[in-house]
């Protein structure tokens, strides 16, 4: 058997985050998209290092320990991460000094960075920090042993350092930045020009009005990023709910996996501070003065000429004397958010909890809105008088106290709450509705690619099916029963139900080896044979080996990939038939699309799961076939502009780096195209 090479997934990962980098790079967009996207790179890293970077380092240490692994390996990979993230990080800091801050002054906004507050703005930024900031400051000095500092995840904090004169006479305390209790930026206008001073500036300008009696010979901001693990054995019994709660207190307490200091700290006092934390070498990284650059998403500027184009969402219309379910009873129904309007969603929950018809509704929610209609639609539909079950996905991460709020809300309403056992979650994204009329029951079914939530919906690109085909919405009603028993692994049985959905857990990977299997007995055959998947991520290697066979068959392939690849393309005789593209644009891409050319023929799946190890083997997720054949044409021509975008798409090469396309005037770009596409 032939042996395959793969990227590694957290190398591509950081490549996928430098794409993003990269878009706050380019004059031709907007500016302050240019520093949303600056907010987008630091979330994402500082995600990266919650999530991704203890992972690494406990598996380096088990490799040596147990000698379980390649250790060598792991300590290179962690090597390549750290220089990588440092190149990037140089890049972002270029990115903000030399283009950003020149282009704000263009438009009059000046932007307070690594300099001192201009003399104009002094007594409004004096006045400021005595009546709001004053209040939430919370000095704690080194000398003090009844206090210690425990620097809580991702909060800011500055050490200062005293002296009365001597340098003998030095004395460190460490100063809270409270970004989470005021705003991060104040501005203030002077003269025609806004200026946009950091909460952390303000600080360090005005403390000596606080410590009079010594003089601050330096002010160092520093962050600590800590492990968002959430520990949950497989076998545990009891109340879910509560030991997710007690957890998710403990998190911002975890062990540090990265200390991001100003590289401007004298070394003495670095090492002193170090120790004072009782922080390790390899979690030490150097940075500018200023950390969480996250924050850049709520940055105080209102100039609409500074943005994307709105673009209005297209709404769905209904005839007056027509309901929704009326009209999915004739047809099947898609629509694509955020292009088109989320409120035939919030629609379908809304007739289905006053439709006297309806007797029971089964939902499964991932991540809710955090003012969600959609459960209240619920609350109102159990308060009616109907069955209402919902499977609420407790280990949603960073999304799990809300969603904890939302079921407990529900369940004291009369709605019956579903979670998932410890080792398993549940990611799929469905809806279904149980009509009685007479004797008759009729299904009535929602399945998307993304989540039941809202808020997001106006930003993240995604594909709703609303339909009643009876086989496969019964088919659904399977997979609510599976969830209810609680049951870690499907029977025979239970697997042999489907021949309509894709489930992962029951059929999912078997029934994609076997589509990708009959295009390469057609390719093998001197058949046209094509593959075309779109992805968030795709990592796991039987799959992707599945994929590589194909193209070695003589299978085109198509793939885009917005983040995670480890199929490596374009490598003579393992994948030189596939070609991979990345698109980072106004929408976040996150739909998932699977279609084979089945001489012609087209079968087309859509559905909540990537190609990760993650969605294969420790989650439930589903995907659905799209059978109406105008749908179809919809889905393929969405996909064909996707593929020849030449504005914001990339090729992702054989050694994982982002390639652009060359310079056009007539440069395609997908996502407004897809959006005249809809408003025809």
């Amino acid at each position: 058997m032939q042996a395959f090479t793969f990227f590694d997934r957290d190398i591509s990962w950081l490549y996928f985050n430098e794409r993003v980098l990269i878009e706050a790079q380019r004059s031709e967009v907007p500016l302050l998209e240019r520093i949303k996207f600056l907010s987008i790179y630091s979330s994402n890293l500082d995600e990266f290092y919650r999530v991704r970077v203890p992972a690494l380092m406990a598996l380096k240490k088990l490799s040596e320990k147990e000698e379980i692994g390649d250790a060598d390996k792991n300590k290179e990979i962690l090597s390549q991460l750290k220089e990588i993230v440092s190149s990037q990080l140089q890049r972002f800091g270029q990115t903000l000094s030399e283009q950003i801050l020149p282009a704000l002054k263009e438009n009059n906004i000046h932007l307070v960075y690594n300099e001192a507050l201009p003399e104009s703005i002094l007594a409004s930024t004096r006045a400021y920090f005595f009546t709001q900031v004053l209040a939430f400051l919370q000095p704690i000095s080194f000398l003090k042993s009844d206090k210690v500092c425990f620097p809580e995840n991702n909060k800011l904090y500055a050490l200062v350092v005293l002296s009365t004169g001597n340098q003998e006479d030095e004395q460190l305390q460490i100063v809270n930045i409270p970004s989470n209790d005021l705003p991060r930026f104040y501005t203030v206008s002077q003269n025609g020009t806004q200026y946009i001073v950091f909460l952390e500036d303000i600080i360090k300008e005005h403390l000596h009005l606080v410590y009079k009696k010594s003089n601050i010979k330096g002010f160092y901001t520093f962050k600590i990023t800590r492990d968002a693990d959430l520990s949950l054995e497989d076998e545990y019994k009891g109340d879910l709910v509560e030991k997710l709660e007690k957890q998710i207190v403990k998190r911002d307490f975890g062990f540090a996996t990265r200390f991001l200091f100003d590289a401007k700290i004298p070394k003495n006092h670095l090492e002193t501070l170090t120790n004072y934390l009782n922080l390790k070498k390899q979690s030490i990284v150097e940075g500018g003065s200023y950390h969480n650059l996250k924050d850049f998403y709520a940055i105080p500027i209102n100039n609409p000429e500074m943005k994307y184009d709105n673009w209005q969402a297209i709404h769905h219309e209904i005839p007056e004397n027509q309901t929704l379910f009326g009209e999915i009873k004739q047809r099947d129904i898609i629509f694509h958010p955020p292009y088109q309007s989320y409120d035939t969603v919030l629609r379908f929950f809304n007739e289905a909890a006053i439709d006297q018809n309806v007797e029971e509704i089964y939902v499964t929610l991932y991540r809710v809105a955090s003012d969600s209609r959609i459960v209240n639609a619920l609350i109102s539909a159990a308060k009616n008088g109907k069955k209402v079950s919902v499977l609420v996905e407790l280990k949603a991460r960073f999304d799990e106290e809300n969603n904890i709020k939302w079921a407990k809300k529900m369940k004291a309403e009369g709605v019956k709450i579903i979670y998932s056992v410890p080792s398993l979650k549940v990611h799929a994204k469905i809806a279904l509705v149980k009509k009685k009329v007479g004797k008759k029951i009729s299904y009535f079914g929602l399945l998307a690619t993304g989540n039941l939530n809202e808020s997001t919906a106006r930003f993240y690109t995604d594909h709703i099916l609303l339909t009643a085909h009876q086989e496969m919405l019964a088919e659904m009603e399977l997979i609510f029963r599976f969830l209810s028993k609680k049951k870690r692994k499907p029977n025979i049985s239970d697997i042999s139900n489907f021949k309509h959905l894709l489930v992962a857990q029951f059929n999912l990977q078997h029934q994609f080896i076997a589509l990708i299997d009959r295009e390469i007995a057609h390719a093998q055959k001197g058949l046209p044979a094509k593959i075309t998947l779109k992805m968030n991520n795709l990592e796991e290697k039987v799959l992707i080996s599945k994929l590589y066979e194909a193209s070695n068959a003589g299978v085109k392939i198509e793939l885009i990939i917005r983040g995670i690849c480890c199929l490596m393309p374009g490598v003579k005789g393992m994948s030189e038939n596939i070609n991979v593209r990345r698109i980072i644009d106004k929408y976040l891409e996150h739909g998932r699309i699977f279609i084979f050319h089945n001489q012609g023929n087209q079968e087309i799946f859509m559905g909540s799961s990537d190609w990760m190890n993650r969605n294969i083997y420790r989650r439930i997720e589903v995907c659905f076939p799209i059978y109406d054949e105008n749908i179809k044409q919809e889905i393929l021509q969405i996909i064909d502009l996707q593929l020849h975008d030449t504005a914001q798409s990339v090729s992702i090469n054989s050694k994982s780096n982002n390639v652009f396309f060359p310079k056009a005037e007539n440069a395609l770009r997908s996502q407004a195209a897809i959006y005249h596409l809809l408003n025809q």
